[in-house]
This record gives C-alpha cells, sequence and structure tokens, in this order.
C-alpha cells in the first residue's frame, strides 16, 4: 500500500507565507540538518467530523504549534477536503492506495480498521520528515504535544491499557526517520503482504508484530483511553490526547457510562467562526494559525485589533505586501495608535512613505505608541536623505521614551548631520553600495565593506571610494553621483535577503528603483554577494524577480560569494544569463593576501572562541533550543579541556547563550564584546586565537581569512556552502546534530591535536579561493580600469 503525494493546501507554505518548491526547501534542510516534523492521519469520509474535532482541539490546546499535517485518505470528497483546509494552513494530501491488498474492501467499520491498519504501514515509509506524530480521527487534544515534538530518537507510543508494558496503543505515535532502517521497511512489506494484523486487532497487531516490544514508553496522558473513564469517571486534569476507543463514536451519538468524556469532545464541535473566535481569544498564538483564522475573521468582522495582529505576523514573515491588504481592509479609528502604527510599517516597507508618514504620525498622538512611531518616522526621512528631519523625529522619540533603542540607534546615525564631501575628485573613485553598519552593530558586516574596497587595492579610504548606503533611497541625486564616478561595486555580504531593512523597490536591501537602475551608465561589479535566505525563507515575489533579472543584464561582473547562491540566483534567471554568474569568494576569507603588511602570529592564545547567534532564531533552531543547548553545555565542557573557552559576540544579541548557559547548567564563560572592536581588533582576535567554533557566516569566513582553523555551527545554508566551496564539510556541525556536543568536542580535538598542520591545511584551502579572486580581479581592472 503506497502514499503518493497529491495537491495539499497549495503548495508548500515557507516562513514568509510564500509557495517554495519542495526540493528548495528539502536542499535547504539537507545542508542545515534542521528537523521537518509533521501530525499525520488517516481520514475517511465516515470519520471525517471526529478529524475536524481533532484539528479544532490542536489549535486550540497548542495555539503556538503549526506543524505540517500529513492526511492519508483514499477517496475524500473535494467538500471535505475544503472543510479540512479551512481548519489548518499547512495539510497536506496523500492518497492512498490499496488496491492490490485482498483483504481491502471499502464500506463498513470493520474494514476502516483494515485499511486504517495500512495507513500504519504507509505511515512508517514516510521518508520526508524527519518525525512524525499519528493522530487517530477519534481523538482530541487537550493538553500540550511540546514534549513530544522534542523526541529525537526510537518509536515512541503509549502501552496498552489492558495488556501491561509489552504492546503499544497504536492511536499515537512518535515515529523518528533515523529508526526506519531498510530491514525495517522490508519487515513492514512482508507483514503487510502476510496480513500479519490478525494477530491482534488491525494496527495494534501491525504495530506489535512489528515493533515486539521495543518500543519508547509515553506517559499515558498522551494516549488517554476513554475506557479508563468507564462509570462516567471525569477526564484528569493533566490529559493531553483523550482517545475515543471502541465503536459508538461522539459524533455517533457516543456511549453511555462516559458523558464526561464526550462533553470535553463536544468542546471543538463548532463552526468555522466559533473556532477563530476561540483561538484569537488565546495568548502567544503561533503566526500561521493567526494568519489562518485571522484572515476571515477580519473579512467577516472588520475588527481593527485582529487586523493588526493578522498584520504583525505577515510582517514578521517578511510578507509586507499582505500586512498592507489585511489594514486596507478595516476602517481605523483616528485615536486607534497602534493600528495606525502598524499601518505605516507595512507601508514603508513597500516604499508607500507618503502614505507610511500619514499613518505614523497618527500613532504619534498615543505616549505607549509614540516612541516606536517617530523612530520609523525618523527611518523614513533617513532612507530619503533627509538627516536633519530624522534627528528631530530620532529625539522626538527619545524624548518619550529615553530607554526606546531604535529611537536611539537612529539619532546616533543622524547625529551631525550629512558627512564632508569625499577627498577625492569622482573620475578617481568607484562608487559602493554596501550595509555600513553601525556603532555596536553585527562585527562582520562592519569588516565586510573594507574588506571589499581591499580586493580592488589598498587605499579603502575617501580618496578612492564613494560610499552608497544600500539601505538608503537610490534618488535622482544619488544616480547623478553615481554616474559621476568611474564605476558602481556592489557589495559584499547577504544582500540578497527581503527582511533586512525592506523595501518595494527591489525587494533586496538594496533601495533601488528599477528604472533609476536602468539608468546606471558607468560599468557595474556585483561582488561577493550572497544568497542569505534561511531554511523557510524564500525568493518568490515576482518584484525580486525582476530587479536580480535586471541587474544581471545590467552588470559587467555579477559575482556570488559561494556556490550554492549561484546555483539560487540561476534557478531565479532565464538561462541566456547564467553564464554571467560567477564564482566571487567573500574576501574577508582571503584578509592574509589582501591586508597589506599581514604577518601570522608567532604565537596565538591557548583559547577557543565559541560564536553563536540569535537573530531569526525561530528559522535557527525550530523545536531544538533547548536540545542545542544541553548539547553545548556538554562541549563546553569538554572543550575546556583543551583550551580556555570564550564566548565572541558579534553583536549584543549574541551573548545570549552565555546567559542560558549560567542559568539552566551553571556553566560560566567570558565574553569577548567584538561588536565594540574596530577591523584591525576584530583581525587581530581572530588571528591569535587557535579555534573558532562560529555560527555566523563571518564568525566562520573571517577566521578562516586571518588562518584560524574553523568549526561551523551549521544553522543557514551559507555555512555549509562556504565549506563545499572549500572541500572541507567536515568542519560544519549542524545544531540539530544527535551528537551535537560530542562532535564538536571530537573535531575540535582533531584540529588541534596537530594545530600547525590544521593551518596550514586552511592556508592551502584559502590559496584556491585566492586564485579565483586573483582572476576575477584581472577582469576587474579591465571593466572598471585602474
Amino acid at each position: 500500500m503506497t502514499a503518493t503525494p497529491t495537491s495539499a493546501s497549495g503548495p508548500v507554505v515557507t516562513a514568509a507565507g510564500t509557495p517554495a518548491p519542495a526540493s528548495d526547501e528539502g536542499s535547504a534542510r539537507a545542508l542545515t540538518g534542521k528537523r521537518r516534523i509533521a501530525f499525520a492521519s488517516f481520514v475517511d469520509e465516515n470519520y471525517l467530523p471526529g478529524f475536524l474535532a481533532l484539528l479544532r482541539s490542536l489549535a486550540l490546546s497548542n495555539p503556538d504549534v503549526c506543524e505540517d499535517f500529513i492526511v492519508l485518505h483514499d477517496d475524500l470528497r473535494p467538500s471535505s477536503i475544503a472543510r479540512i483546509r479551512a481548519l489548518h494552513p499547512r495539510i497536506v494530501l496523500r492518497r492512498v492506495d490499496a488496491d492490490h491488498y485482498d483483504s481491502y474492501v471499502k464500506g463498513d467499520q470493520d474494514n476502516y480498521l483494515v485499511r486504517k491498519a495500512y495507513f500504519i504501514l504507509d505511515v512508517f515509509r514516510i521518508r520526508d520528515y524527519d518525525t512524525v506524530i499519528t493522530l487517530d480521527t477519534d481523538m482530541v487534544v487537550l493538553g500540550s504535544l511540546g514534549e513530544l515534538l522534542t523526541l529525537r530518537e526510537g518509536f515512541a507510543a503509549v502501552p496498552q491499557f489492558f495488556y501491561g508494558e509489552s504492546k503499544l496503543n497504536s492511536g499515537l505515535l512518535v515515529i523518528q526517520k533515523e529508526q526506519l532502517s531498510d530491514e525495517f521497511c522490508a519487515r513492514i512489506d512482508e507483514i503487510g503482504r502476510a496480513g500479519t494484523y490478525e494477530l491482534d486487532k488491525h494496527d495494534q497487531g501491525i504495530l506489535n508484530a512489528l515493533l515486539d516490544g521495543d518500543f519508547v514508553r509515553l506517559d499515558p496522558k498522551y494516549n488517554f483511553v476513554k475506557r479508563r473513564l468507564s462509570g462516567d469517571l471525569p477526564v484528569p486534569e493533566d490529559t493531553a490526547v483523550l482517545h475515543f476507543t471502541g465503536r459508538h463514536k461522539p459524533w455517533q451519538g457516543g456511549e453511555a457510562g462516559y458523558e464526561q468524556a464526550q462533553e470535553r469532545w463536544r468542546e471543538f464541535d463548532m463552526d468555522d467562526a466559533e473556532l477563530h473566535a476561540a483561538y484569537l481569544a488565546l495568548p502567544e498564538p503561533h503566526r500561521d494559525l493567526l494568519v489562518h483564522y485571522g484572515t476571515p475573521h477580519v473579512e467577516r468582522t472588520g475588527d481593527v485589533g485582529t487586523a493588526r495582529r493578522v498584520a504583525l505576523a505577515h510582517i514578521g514573515a517578511g510578507d509586507y505586501q499582505s500586512a498592507v491588504d489585511i489594514m486596507e481592509r478595516v476602517h481605523i479609528p483616528v485615536d486607534e495608535a497602534w493600528p495606525h502604527e502598524v499601518y505605516g510599517h507595512a507601508l514603508m516597507s513597500v516604499s508607500r512613505y507618503d502614505e507610511a508618514r500619514a499613518q505614523l504620525l497618527l500613532a504619534t498622538a498615543a505616549p505607549n505608541r509614540a516612541a516606536t512611531a517617530f523612530a520609523r518616522l525618523a527611518q523614513i526621512a533617513w532612507v530619503h536623505g533627509d538627516d536633519a528631519t530624522a534627528q528631530r523625529y530620532a529625539l522626538a522619540g527619545v524624548g518619550v521614551d529615553p530607554t526606546h533603542r531604535a529611537a536611539r540607534l537612529w539619532q546616533r546615525r543622524t547625529l551631525g548631520g550629512v558627512p564632508t564631501q569625499q577627498q577625492g575628485s569622482p573620475e578617481d573613485q568607484l562608487a559602493h553600495v554596501a550595509f555600513y553598519m553601525d556603532r555596536q552593530g553585527n562585527a562582520g558586516d562592519k569588516l565586510l565593506p573594507e574588506s571589499v574596497r581591499l580586493a580592488f587595492g589598498p587605499d579603502t579610504t575617501s580618496r578612492r571610494w564613494h560610499p552608497v548606503h544600500a539601505h538608503r533611497l537610490f534618488d535622482e541625486a544619488a544616480l547623478e553621483r553615481v554616474n559621476a564616478r568611474r564605476g558602481l561595486v556592489i557589495g559584499g555580504g547577504g544582500l540578497f535577503i527581503p527582511d533586512t531593512m525592506p523595501n518595494g523597490n527591489s525587494a533586496w536591501q538594496w533601495n533601488v528603483p528599477d528604472a533609476l537602475l536602468n539608468r546606471i551608465d558607468v560599468p557595474i561589479a556585483v561582488y561577493a554577494v550572497g544568497f542569505n535566505a534561511f531554511d523557510g525563507q524564500s525568493y518568490r515575489a515576482e518584484r525580486f524577480r525582476t530587479s536580480l533579472r535586471l541587474l544581471v543584464e545590467r552588470a559587467a561582473f555579477f559575482g556570488l560569494r559561494n556556490h550554492g547562491s549561484i546555483e539560487k540566483v540561476r534557478a531565479m534567471l532565464p538561462s541566456h544569463l547564467h553564464d554571467k554568474v560567477r564564482f566571487q569568494p567573500c574576501p574577508t576569507t582571503v584578509t592574509r593576501q589582501l591586508v597589506a603588511g599581514w604577518q601570522d602570529p608567532a604565537e596565538r592564545d591557548d583559547t577557543i572562541l565559541i560564536n553563536a547567534a540569535y537573530d531569526r532564531a525561530g528559522l535557527r533552531f525550530g523545536h531544538d533550543y533547548a536540545y542545542f543547548l544541553g548539547q553545548m553545555a556538554e562541549a563546553v565542557k569538554g572543550l575546556r579541556e583543551l583550551a580556555e573557552v570564550k564566548c565572541v559576540a558579534h553583536s549584543l544579541d549574541d551573548e545570549k547563550i552565555v546567559f542560558d548557559l549560567r542559568r539552566e547548567y551553571g556553566i560560566s564563560m567570558p565574553v569577548i564584546p567584538m561588536y565594540d572592536f574596530d577591523n584591525d581588533a576584530i583581525r587581530d582576535l581572530y588571528a591569535r586565537t587557535k579555534l573558532v567554533i562560529g555560527m555566523r557566516g563571518h564568525a566562520g569566513m573571517i577566521p578562516f581569512g586571518c588562518g584560524t582553523p574553523v568549526i561551523s555551527l551549521i544553522s543557514h545554508p551559507k555555512m555549509a556552502y562556504f565549506l563545499n566551496d572549500i572541500e572541507r564539510p567536515e568542519w560544519g556541525v549542524s545544531v540539530h546534530d544527535r551528537h551535537l556536543g560530542a562532535r564538536l568536542v571530537e573535531r575540535a580535538r582533531d584540529l588541534l591535536a596537530d594545530h600547525d598542520a590544521t593551518v596550514a591545511d586552511v592556508h592551502g584551502r584559502q590559496q584556491e579561493l585566492w586564485k579565483v579572486t586573483e582572476a576575477n580581479a584581472a577582469d576587474l581592472r579591465v571593466l572598471l580600469g585602474g
């Protein structure tokens, strides 16, 4: 019996709320090791009412959980599928073809159980998810399933009520893909062909024949069978999953003697409007469910508060146009500041700046929203190059709330106004589009613009370079300044990402309208830029594709920093442009060759530096952060036997790992605040340490470029891309690795055992990147002159 994919609730939905090809998501997960989790049920028309109640109960009892839900079925009607999709945004439908089994006969209750038995066999064949949690359609979820989502080993189930610990109840299973060996799957086929389910009651017989008592015992609260409540006993308060075993189902009238249990089921027998209202009243809803239930609720009621919450969910996912759309459906009273502020945020993110200003000015009337609104107004003014106005708005925000971080940032950024004019003459300069980092900003991004300039020559000053901040609107004045130079360099870094300073002009970091990009008449060099999407992020917007294609067409040189980015970008371009996309390593990876007078350290500090990143933590860790932290505690203990272990923080948020390790495990580490370092100090520290274990991209590339061995904590595809490019994938370990702590200690010990040889290997790998950089430099000298 084989389950074949059919249409789900549309294509796979990314964290940005946009469809993404399954192959794209799968390839990213293969690189990062991020676990993919799904629920699964076998559903037919007779049991559809039970399944709908199950979906409602899952949402209401676990409002912060929204994983894929696989629905295996043999012949659900389109109207039934529509009802299922209305209750869950991530339904994956798979048709079960059981015609080749002699025992399969459509019809009555017993044959449903036979078909469900073969569903169990199909669940064990699912290989595109790391963890699958099966739920019977006669269950309702009453409590948290968080513990089940963190399970990583073995087959887990609740032992049968009547048979003790030796046999399991099949209603709820937690299946790990890593346990599904070829031998195990061959045994599945053998049992299926032989009809071994007759050894016991249908699906439970199959499972007990398969596992023979070898399963992880779960607490009975995760599959609390109705029979335990005979005599109309109340459902225990700690019950997580209530299972209505037996022939008499609640939607069919139920069974005498279980009225209190059946009343719990009836709590979830509601229409969609009631579900939406109940869910929206819960704290900490999952973003996908909030959008799925909140959107029809807004359409039905016009509720401004819900529209605001849905818009914030869209903004959090990087789907700014959808945030605008939902706010345009409601009438916002003048005196409701928060909706005005959120609407203004959405409008500025799609570059509708004048409308955004109007909404944000309305929001400044309320003291509790004024600081945020003033900070956004300052940002809009700064984007347009009006530092004086930005300073006034930022000061107004600080005046309302002196601790407001964004208002203080904009006040500092615009203090003193526009810098004095460049020292060099325009014809001697290259214009340089980059993300110029603020003080106490990300250390890697701070170093990057200078590193790019070093690749073009030793003079990185304003005598040779005219800075163009990527996040400022590229307007007519900026165009005139760029066209007065001898060329334009764009890069480096992960500029191809949609949610860092979003704009509607390009949908990536450089805020450039197509019309102005098309009028740049000096040579354009895109240099060492990265496609920076996380697992769950996807560039599907036509705006980005159009801007990208125009950029490639207009560029004289288009170099991306890893072959993974090259593959992703080429996939979004017509074939005749593919050859224009070439490999240009990040210049931070060849620092030793770029910095004039570089000398490798005669001695190194006896230290190992650890870096962890927390931006977009949900995309990095999924459900595994607690596991990651425990593994890092184990790693730090082992690494201390090799050298002194310190935390190196590229940004303020990177210090979180130190606080969490201290709180949860009593482990302390010194913190090096690299966000306060200048560029020379960053390079010096990384050159002097023995080993860096880093999660941020530049916590791997910068030390490597300084000649220091690295181990990457892979939570983003770009680090795997880099390690593949230098042909050292073994220098990376996924943050989701089941043996992360032990692997880090083992690999660190191997790299430090003969440190001189390891450093020599780093130098050799670096030399290969330098050869590419030199070859590209020869082409760039022809294109740009000098």
